[in-house]
């Protein structure tokens, strides 16, 4: 007899009057990276690309899954386990399908049974061995219910970022007025990483004041100027001259920056719209997620909207995505006269369709939900290759995209990088509530980007 139908959504346990030797049943399940990483965190393994986690812990995790097929396949619900014998063959990786078999193989009492268990995946058999269990006299029942989500506030993609910058030289950095504690402290931490070379503009005798004295900056160029907006300026005239590749915010105001960087006159303009993007590390998504535009274009028009999805396609294909997925947001799924921006969204497709954008892609309007949840764009039945699967986040207008990006870092804890897209350099920039990774995290993007537009331009 094989049990492993489903034949409710109920769980239901058998009674120790329903088990006989020769009882089987089946459950397949995925093994997904949280669960490596929770063992890690409960193991206290390095939080690194090439940890390996100890036998117990790989043992811990088969357990586990060993225990919960008999709490709640064979026997199910209202069995008491009373000991595992199991031999453990190969360890666990992320993404096995596993696959759990257990056949009962004795009763040596009238309230216990024996169950000979098999964990296979495609790889190979994972785990075998005999599970005890006693078993109830009346029969149990309990609803499925959800099983606990558990997420770690690990930032992988943006720790993987940082890793491969490690292979670019080090970025000679215009910081454009650095003249608070974090703003300093995020360049010099860069420095000392070896991530950049950092050419300070503000006051002399601030910057040595904030970092400490006028050693602590030794090695790094000061070049002396008494405003927020004269540091601006100056930092774009490095980066004109040749003598710096980025620009990098200090504590002076957004727009104090950006000026200088669009200004028409010493400027450094390119050929698109300028444009923001933030990298974001959300726990709960299985990869970085890109969210356009939250810091520079308030109201973007159709023309501005291509701008803004083909600097952050581009620099996608930077980072080594060769066809990153864009989904352009609205509140709905479908075109609506009575929102503008599904038109637009329609309207970007149908240039993406005629080559007026490349290398990605689009897909919109599309709802939030299902541009990142494919079990949403399922009960929708929206069939696309970008809902639930999304790279880029394209949002309708600077309030919608800042007030997701900000919902991202304090409510699903996510970490982030900030870059400016479309001028003539990389301008990093940060915010006075970023932490000294997003900092980090955001000049190791600018490092990629200036290493690839180097590539671009040699013969």
């Amino acid at each position: 007899m094989d049990s492993s139908g489903e034949s409710s959504d109920l769980l239901t346990g058998l009674t120790r009057d329903e088990v006989f030797v020769g009882l089987t049943a089946r459950s397949e399940q995925a093994l997904q990276q949280r669960a490596f990483d929770l063992l890690a965190a409960l193991f206290g393994v390095p939080d690194d690309n090439g940890a390996v986690l100890p036998d117990a812990a790989n043992a811990l995790l088969v357990q586990g899954i060993v225990c919960d097929f008999a709490a709640r396949r064979l026997p199910g619900p209202g069995c008491d386990i009373l000991g595992e014998e199991l031999r453990f063959l190969l360890d666990p990786q992320p993404g096995d399908r596993l696959v759990v078999t257990g056949t009962v193989t004795a009763r040596p009492a009238t309230d216990t049974a024996a169950i000979g268990i098999v964990v296979e995946a495609e790889r190979g058999r994972l785990a075998e061995g005999v599970v005890t269990v006693r078993l109830p006299v009346e029969r149990v029942v309990l609803p499925p219910g959800a099983r606990p989500d558990i997420i770690l506030h690990r930032h992988h993609h943006l720790e993987r970022l940082l890793a491969r910058s490690t292979a670019a030289p080090p970025l000679a950095v215009a910081v454009a007025w650095p003249c608070d504690h974090d703003s300093l402290l995020g360049a010099l931490e860069a420095r000392r990483n070896g991530a950049l070379r950092p050419i300070l503009i503000g006051p002399r005798d601030v910057l040595a004041s904030l970092a400490g004295g006028a050693g602590a900056l030794e090695g790094c160029e000061i070049v002396a100027t008494e405003t927020p907006r004269a540091a601006a300026a100056a930092a774009a005239a490095l980066c004109r001259d040749g003598r710096a590749d980025a620009v990098m915010k200090g504590s002076l105001h957004t727009d104090e920056l950006m000026a200088a960087v669009v200004a028409r006159e010493g400027g450094l303009r390119g050929t698109r719209r300028i444009s923001h993007v933030f990298a974001m590390d959300v726990p709960s998504y299985p990869k970085p997620l890109f969210i356009t535009d939250a810091a520079i274009n308030i109201a973007p028009d159709l023309a501005t909207k291509a701008d803004i999805i083909q600097n952050a396609v581009d620099m996608l294909h930077a980072l080594g995505n060769p066809a990153p997925k864009v989904a352009i947001l609205s509140a709905v799924e479908t075109v609506n006269s009575k929102i503008p921006g599904t038109l637009d969204a329609a309207a970007l497709c149908k240039m993406a369709d005629r080559g007026q954008i490349l290398g990605a892609v689009l897909d919109g309007p599309l709802a939030f939900d299902n541009a990142i949840s494919r079990a949403a764009a399922a009960i929708k039945k929206i069939a696309s290759p970008v809902a639930g699967d999304a790279d880029i986040l394209v949002a309708p207008d600077l309030e919608a995209g800042n007030m997701l990006a900000k919902q991202l870092s304090y409510l699903a804890h996510a970490d982030s990088a900030g870059i400016v897209l479309g001028a003539r350099v990389p301008v990093i920039l940060t915010s006075r509530a970023d932490s000294v990774t997003s900092r980090l995290a955001s000049v190791a993007l600018a490092r990629l980007l200036a290493a690839a537009a180097r590539r671009a331009t040699q013969p």
